[in-house]
């Protein structure tokens, strides 16, 4: 097939005429030499009936397509982190099965019948929900992203990890379903002096963080489902906290205990951990919200160029803890030349975006890069202004751009470029 994208956007037209031209001869040359084209055994042979899997599973010729971890990146399993698999993904919506998980004392297996949520503290009717209770609240549905704080912070101190899977997959986005939290915070009458929440999970390691009232009375959500069906274990279920657009350590899961208080509870997850360490030695605290940030899924170290120069698509997700994404730019020669990328599917507030950006490779080397900008105005930064003002200490916060190094065999590398 002959026709070229030199760069733009192709049309639909223009496209269809081009393999109404060429098509005919592919066809004939792909039946003369491709053994594909002939009758194979599925054509022939009755496929499973509806009962051989009464919950659907993906392909068997799927099966790398899973999520992964790296061995010396933490001390225990337990406490650890697997990565979702970016690259292998389209559209905005991560499966449940490949969302990446992170835990601190494994995964809880909570019997939900025995659950309980309580809320006390400086409320006026301390209150104990069962899972029914909480189910007969109104509820509403959300697409929103959960970014690890860490994701890419292996990068701080330069190109660590070869894959985005591993530089950037501390991170899912899917639907949830749940009620507001602020419908059971009216339903126990929070006093006047009440202006901060600690949140705590049921896990052995009793997760806690403090948040401001003002954001558990904006848009976080007390959630029992994700993408339809009920929470995975290792996603918190029977229920979790859903913080829209803030860092993932603070939606905890296995909710169990809402209390409310006057200040905030600095506890481990929150002054040791989870601050962002400057160059004097001074550590940023609170630094809650995920800024902009963007990453290309394809072509990248997972996923090279598998076929000779011609038309290739280029792809990857961005996403904005402060609002939505109108623009991402990408550049294929190191920022020599920018581009503006197609954003395609629903743009949506605190949720993945999906942008593509369809060009001619000629075969030679490429370092490709995607600047992401958000619906405030935001711009997202090199690494290297983000050291410029933080310095290498930290392990949090790093949304700093991206670079992939392609060679002209299609292989891709993670690098820096100054």
């Amino acid at each position: 097939m002959t026709f070229s994208f030199k760069g733009k956007k192709p049309s639909r037209r223009a496209f269809l005429t081009g393999a109404a031209a060429t098509g005919a001869g592919l066809a004939t040359a792909a039946s003369a030499k491709d053994p594909a084209i002939a009758v194979q055994p599925w054509m022939q042979e009755l496929g499973d009936g509806v009962d051989v899997a009464p919950y659907g599973l993906p392909s068997e010729y799927e099966k790398d397509v899973k999520r992964r971890s790296v061995e010396w990146l933490t001390a225990d399993p337990v406490s650890s982190i697997n990565f979702t698999p970016l690259h292998d993904l389209d559209g905005i919506i991560t499966p449940n099965g490949l969302c990446f998980e992170r835990h601190h004392g494994g995964v809880a297996r909570v019997d939900p019948a025995m659950h309980r949520l309580m809320i006390h503290g400086l409320v006026d009717k301390p209150l104990v929900f069962t899972m029914e209770d909480l189910k007969r609240f109104p509820r509403e549905n959300h697409v929103y992203f959960l970014e690890c704080a860490a994701n890419s912070g292996m990068e701080w101190r330069g190109a660590q990890l070869n894959g985005c899977q591993f530089t950037h997959g501390m991170i899912h986005n899917v639907m949830y379903t749940g009620v507001p939290l602020r419908l059971l915070l009216e339903e126990a009458g929070v006093k006047p002096s009440g202006k901060w929440l600690l949140v705590e999970g049921a896990d052995a390691a009793a997760m806690t963080r403090s948040i401001p009232m003002e954001k558990a009375l904006d848009d976080c959500l007390v959630a029992f489902k994700m993408n339809g069906e009920a929470l995975r274990a290792e996603q918190g279920y029977p229920v979790r906290l859903v913080v829209p657009g803030w860092e993932g350590n603070m939606w905890i899961k296995w909710l169990r205990r809402i209390e409310v208080g006057d200040q905030p509870w600095h506890h481990r997850e929150e002054t040791s951990k989870y601050t962002d360490l400057l160059e004097d030695g001074v550590a940023r605290r609170f630094t809650w919200e995920m800024d902009a940030k963007s990453v290309i899924t394809n072509p990248s170290p997972q996923a090279p160029i598998t076929h000779g120069p011609g038309p290739t698509v280029l792809t990857g997700v961005a996403w904005s803890g402060r609002g939505t994404i109108p623009r991402v730019d990408v550049t294929i020669d190191g920022g020599m030349n920018w581009h503006q990328a197609r954003m395609d599917g629903p743009s949506l507030m605190k949720s993945m975006h999906r942008f593509y950006y369809e060009f001619d490779w000629d075969g030679s080397s490429l370092l490709l890069q995607s600047r992401a900008h958000d619906s405030t105005g935001y711009v997202q930064p090199t690494k290297e202004a983000l050291r410029a003002v933080r310095g290498v200490n930290s392990i949090y916060h790093n949304n700093g751009i991206q670079t992939w190094a392609v060679d002209a065999d299609g292989r891709a590398e993670n690098v820096e470029i100054s």
